[in-house]
């Protein structure tokens, strides 16, 4: 995924999303994850995985296939049992060493990346499904609510195979939210809708289960997906958690190279802590503008991180600059061009342009550090970043 689109489309939707009502961070915790393993045989697919997620949050599990992040989801459903820790609804436990509470009585809801409607039942009834010990004027009133909340009370009487794939979603999304559920579990719920339609319902999905207020926990691979759809992305990898935060802090202030790697695309580019600045391939970056870089660490070799629209280039001759380095690579995304430039240091970074600015390969430019906010720092040659210190 180009980054320049990750950007824009998680941004737009970040701020939609600040128009809804957030959690507390200091709310209610639904669910809990204590020391959480699971094998298969000799494989570790998750160990010692701790996780909490507050009253009405949506937290998704992001990370690359063979993660952990599915076995998490399972576990948390119940279609897994856990060989050590614990799992904990409502702080009660229904998986530990002594218990293990089936699925159908955890009061969780599950949205599959199939949908998994019944095709022989029609919209209502596929939603009704989960209600048939209610009293029915209660379940066609509880039916009727869900189909005018996903904007379907027109199509009550369709069969699956004669509603689209955004439909089908909604619906097999109602279904789960009949019962009323402690918690909503989403399993890659938009892989299967082309690309236009993934965007929509991304908005589509976050806009129901705010109305509903229900906690929800959802899986995914995809990046700008996790970005905009959640209040909160735990980042997998291995079978562990490498970092949970806001949408804007782990993509902005990753806590380790594989997140910022994982995240978009990320240069990191080398530089000594000299007094108030640090020194670097294209010039000095000043110390404040580093996130947590305090006066201890003066002396000491860095990398900073990067992104594409953290840096300019320019072409050396327009600017009457030195030139750093040479333009090697140009991907052409229609709004944008993503440029990769190889400096004289050895060191590569890419730089996201406007479509209207034109490099060629092979042209030499000079380029600058031009980002608005605070750029993260790793040790040099370490994976993980140096704990925050408030910068003095």
């Amino acid at each position: 995924m180009a980054n320049g689109h990750l950007l824009t489309s998680a941004t737009d939707e970040a701020q939609s999303r600040t128009a809804s009502p957030e959690p507390n961070a200091d709310g209610d915790v639904v669910l809990e994850l204590d020391g959480v393993a699971k094998r298969y045989g000799s494989e570790d697919v998750i160990s010692d995985l701790s996780l909490s997620v507050r009253d009405g949050e949506i937290l998704t599990l992001l990370g690359p296939s063979g993660c952990g992040k599915t076995t998490t989801l399972r576990l948390i459903a119940g279609l897994e049992k856990p060989n050590d820790g614990a799992v904990r609804l409502q702080g009660t436990p229904v998986a530990d060493e002594g218990r293990f509470v089936p699925p159908e009585e955890r009061g969780t809801g599950v949205v599959f990346q199939e949908f998994a409607l019944f095709p022989h039942l029609t919209a209502r009834e596929n939603v009704a499904f989960g209600l048939q010990e209610w009293a029915e004027p209660d379940r066609e009133a509880r039916v009727s609510e869900l189909l005018e909340l996903v904007g379907l009370e027109d199509h009550g009487e369709d069969y699956p195979d004669e509603l689209s794939g955004g439909q089908q979603q909604r619906i097999a999304l109602a279904r789960s939210l009949a019962p009323e559920p402690e918690m909503l579990l989403l399993d890659e719920p938009f892989s299967n809708l082309d690309v236009d339609l993934r965007v929509e319902m991304r908005e589509e999905v976050r806009r129901i289960i705010k109305a509903t207020g229900v906690t929800a926990v959802s899986v995914t691979h995809d990046q700008e997906e996790a970005l905009s759809i959640s209040d909160r992305v735990a980042v997998m990898n291995d079978g562990d958690i490498e970092q949970v935060d806001t949408p804007e802090l782990v993509f902005q202030q990753p806590e380790s190279r594989f997140v910022a790697g994982f995240l978009g695309h990320a240069s990191f580019l080398s530089g000594t802590v000299r007094g108030e600045a640090v020194d670097t391939a294209l010039g000095q970056v000043p110390r404040d503008s580093v996130n947590g870089l305090a006066h201890q660490y003066d002396g000491t070799d860095v990398d900073l991180l990067v992104r594409p629209d953290d840096v300019t280039a320019y072409s050396a001759a327009d600017v009457d600059a030195a030139a750093d380095g040479t333009v090697v690579y140009r991907r052409y995304l229609g709004p944008t061009v993503l440029y990769r430039v190889e400096l004289d240091t050895g060191e590569t970074i890419e730089c996201m342009h406007n479509h209207s600015d034109r490099m060629d390969l092979d042209e030499r430019v000079a380029v600058r550090v031009t980002a608005d906010h605070e750029l993260a720092w790793f040790p040099a040659g370490q994976r993980d970043r140096t704990p925050s210190v408030a910068a003095d």
